[in-house]
């Protein structure tokens, strides 16, 4: 019978160890979150307007973000490069579960698209009605009186039997109201109509709250019909892009002439662009996808975020700082709103 010496025994169990400690570097998982540049997607195969093709050269290109638990290899390798970042956990997911976390963002894309065909059919002047919903309940306080009642994904309806037609309707209305004070919530929970009642808390503010953080549910309808699939990408940057498809579709024109355009940022009922994140790695995303104009969302900063923040910079600074040293050839585009956008794209 053929026995293991001690010196070949010890030379299996190193050999064990270390390919334990190569596997570990390769897929041990780490409470940390990998933030890197991620696609660079055509919008042409989001946006179906049956009658109404996109059938011209170049393409409008949503960016995104690629987000992936770290392991010791890829956290090694996001602090090797400049343009991938090592984020915490609370930071990506706000402390909620990921099973929350991914509703919040899907919501966020619908209302993205939603805003975005209210934009864009409402600047080509056709059919189209914003119907407000109410308020969506983004997270709620352990600390809410209304905690174990409301959950996120509701939306909330009538406050004291008052239904509103904004989020600051909402929000004036309570803040009126006095701590302590008894209030009914009605909501809407999986399609269903339900109520609370609870007493309202102090915010930090001093404020009478309910203790949760909301944005507003709409529901849009437009003629002639438009579906957006946005696939697997969540949040809400991609307004901007999906409003310039759909304006392009909507109304024919050519607007791009052959140029591959991406861009970033979100959009509000006004056609007003807001500031999102990781910027920086949506500039690398289009550079490798080829675009060769960027649009960034450009919002003037405070003085009182300037005098807490001195180094401060906009989406559109990063964006153009990014570019200038991986993307020396792309035009970085600075837009406010929009009507920014149209008016680029028919000067360029």
């Amino acid at each position: 019978m053929w026995k293991l010496t001690r010196h070949q025994w010890w030379q299996v169990i190193g050999t064990a160890i270390a390919a334990l400690a190569v596997l570990a570097f390769f897929f041990l998982p780490l409470p940390r979150y990998i933030e890197g540049p991620g696609e660079a997607d055509n919008l042409k195969t989001f946006v179906k307007m049956p009658g109404h093709p996109d059938r011209h050269s170049g393409k409008y290109m949503i960016t995104s973000v690629a987000l992936a638990q770290a392991r010791p290899a890829t956290y090694l390798y996001a602090k090797l490069n400049s343009y991938y970042s090592v984020e915490s956990v609370d930071a990506v997911t706000g402390g909620a579960s990921n099973a929350t976390y991914d509703k919040v963002q899907d919501f966020y894309m619908q209302s993205a698209i939603n805003e975005s065909i209210y934009t864009a059919y409402k600047a080509a002047h056709k059919s189209v009605t914003r119907r407000y919903l109410g308020i969506y309940v983004l997270s709620v306080d352990d600390k809410s009186p209304f905690a174990g009642k409301l959950r996120v994904g509701d939306t909330v309806t009538k406050v004291n039997g008052r239904h509103f037609n904004s989020m600051v309707g909402y929000q004036h209305y309570i803040q009126r109201q006095k701590v302590g004070a008894k209030t009914t919530i009605t909501y809407q929970h999986n399609g269903k109509t339900q109520s609370a009642t609870a007493k309202l808390m102090q915010l930090p503010t001093k404020k009478a709250g309910i203790g949760i953080t909301l944005t507003d549910n709409v529901k849009v309808q437009a003629t002639p019909k438009v579906s957006v699939d946005a696939g697997d990408i969540g949040g809400p940057s991609g307004g901007l892009m999906f409003s310039l498809q759909i304006y392009t579709q909507v109304t024919g024109q050519n607007l791009r002439h052959g140029k591959k355009i991406a861009g970033t940022g979100t959009i509000d009922a006004n056609g007003d662009v807001g500031e999102i994140g990781g910027i920086d790695k949506k500039i690398i995303a289009a550079k490798r996808a080829g675009a060769t104009v960027f649009f960034a969302p450009y919002v003037k900063p405070t003085k009182l975020l300037l005098k807490y923040e001195e180094q401060h910079q906009t989406n559109y600074q990063l964006a153009k700082a990014t570019a200038k040293k991986y993307a020396p050839n792309m035009k970085v585009v600075p837009v406010e709103s929009f009507d920014d956008a149209v008016h680029y794209l028919k000067t360029h």
